[in-house]
């Protein structure tokens, strides 16, 4: 059943507006209040040598959000005899053989199994045993340390547990206990470090391959390109008659509205209008990159942000929010071939953005991060899976402190403690603690850490280790 949208009071609901882009006239409403402006260096070498010393100033961080609850129990597999045979019981025909599972080592974390990582993500196994990446156990949404007597007697939890649309709100503002979305942990941190870029005119967020509640910000909103670069005015663009109509449209949007809702049409419309032109000159003089990308479109939209990565310092930003919108994981269905296909579309892509960051000189400056809806049931239903609760996700850097699995693994027994029916976990670590982790690497301080997060302080653990120190 379908539910409304959340109840936004109208200057989000606005914000939220600003993520859509540019790109028919009817789609005007939904531009960035934002005017891309500033000097960019005319020759394209130079973006990538003021990339490369940017030095400890720079620092971005990109989120990868596998839009529809990723199945986090095909990630990582136990493969003792004992516990992998528990296993492919559990999950039938989604069970991955034993035989294909690739074998991974991290570094201190025991808890009595061995794992292996799914087969498809090769690239991302190679960077876990370089030490690049690290994996996070049982990561969700919680209101508080939860227990099963909690969930049983519905004491504290997240609003509309099993939503897409609720779920993925509250992912991304890290706020799980309130009905009205506002601002998304990205824009809040945004707002408190914009004023570190020294182009204060150029916003530090940028939203690939759909909307993000993750970069809403209170002055920070997000500016939404695609993997070609900024969208443009369709029709609009061009010579002759076509640039005449271009001219007069950006004319007509320059000039005064006495209604105030035209006006704040024209004046968001006319900013994004000059975004895209400013974008598309920048990229057009950057120097291109060396790494290969394959064609696809999670890979095309991750080289459209290392583009953007090496171009920033000469633009003076020294901060930058990446949303990464990835689609197709509510696979209720058919979801061995569609699973994996998906995740060896996101791993090539991984694989490729890491190793464009070593290239501009910037690994260690950029940490990637998944996310996702929420995690999905460990008995399959049919040939795919349902919603559920606890998930793993995955970070990427140079700064990483990799080849580890941090947090707690779920207990991957149905009927276990943690299991609220059917292999939907109680999540062991919450989102706040995952979030905290990037936060403070991106340079938060702790006396800010709470307005980013402002539930952090119901949680003990301080710092689950998986970023170095900046």
């Amino acid at each position: 059943m379908s539910r409304p949208l959340p109840n936004l009071p109208r200057r989000e609901f606005l914000r939220q507006a600003c993520c859509a882009g540019v790109g028919t006239l009817g789609m005007f409403s939904a531009m960035s209040q934002l005017r891309l402006v500033g000097a960019l260096a005319a020759d394209g070498n130079a973006v990538r040598t003021a990339a490369a010393s940017a030095g400890g100033d720079y620092k971005a961080l990109v989120c990868f959000f596998l839009n529809g609850g990723n199945d986090g129990n095909s990630i990582l597999v136990p493969t003792d005899e004992a516990d992998y045979a528990a296993y492919a019981k559990a999950r039938g025909d989604l069970a991955i053989l034993r035989k294909d599972l690739r074998a991974i080592t991290p570094r201190l974390y025991r808890d009595g199994r061995a794992y292996g990582l799914n087969p498809n993500l090769a690239e991302v196994a190679d960077l876990f045993d370089q030490g690049k990446v690290a994996f996070v156990g049982n990561v969700g949404t919680l209101v508080r340390p939860t227990t099963m007597a909690d969930y049983t007697a519905g004491r504290a939890l997240p609003l509309q547990l099993y939503s897409h649309l609720d779920q993925s709100i509250q992912w991304q503002s890290s706020i799980v206990d309130q009905p009205i979305f506002r601002t998304g942990w990205g824009g809040r941190m945004a707002d408190l470090l914009q004023s570190m870029n020294e182009n204060s005119r150029l916003s530090m967020a940028i939203t690939l391959g759909g909307s993000s509640y993750f970069q809403v910000g209170e002055q920070v909103a997000p500016y939404a390109v695609d993997s070609g670069g900024a969208d443009l005015l369709n029709g609009f663009w061009g010579s002759g008659r076509e640039a005449e109509r271009y001219q007069a449209t950006k004319r007509l949007l320059a000039a005064g509205h006495p209604n105030v809702i035209g006006s704040a049409f024209a004046g968001a419309t006319g900013s994004a209008v000059d975004s895209a032109e400013f974008l598309w000159d920048a990229l057009n003089k950057g120097a291109p990159l060396k790494t290969v990308f394959a064609s696809d479109g999670t890979s095309q939209r991750l080289r459209m942000v290392a583009r953007l990565i090496g171009m920033a310092p000469s633009l003076g930003l020294r901060r930058q929010v990446f949303f990464v919108n990835i689609g197709g994981y509510d696979v209720h269905a058919a979801q061995v071939t569609a699973h994996a296909t998906l995740l060896r579309e996101l791993s090539r892509a991984m694989g490729a953005f890491y190793q464009a960051t070593v290239e501009l000189g910037v690994a260690d400056k950029v940490t990637s991060f998944t996310a996702s809806d929420f995690g999905r049931s460990y008995n399959p239903n049919a040939d795919g899976t349902d919603h559920a609760w606890g998930n793993i996700q995955w970070v990427m850097g140079g700064a990483v402190a990799g080849r580890e699995i941090y947090g707690k693994m779920p207990s991957l027994e149905v009927g276990a403690p943690d299991d609220t029916g059917r292999g939907r976990w109680i999540p062991s670590t919450s989102v706040d603690e995952y979030n905290a982790v990037l936060a403070r690497w991106f340079g938060v301080s702790e006396a800010n850490l709470p307005t980013v997060l402002p539930n952090i302080g119901r949680f003990a653990r301080a710092n689950l280790g998986f970023l170095s120190p900046a």
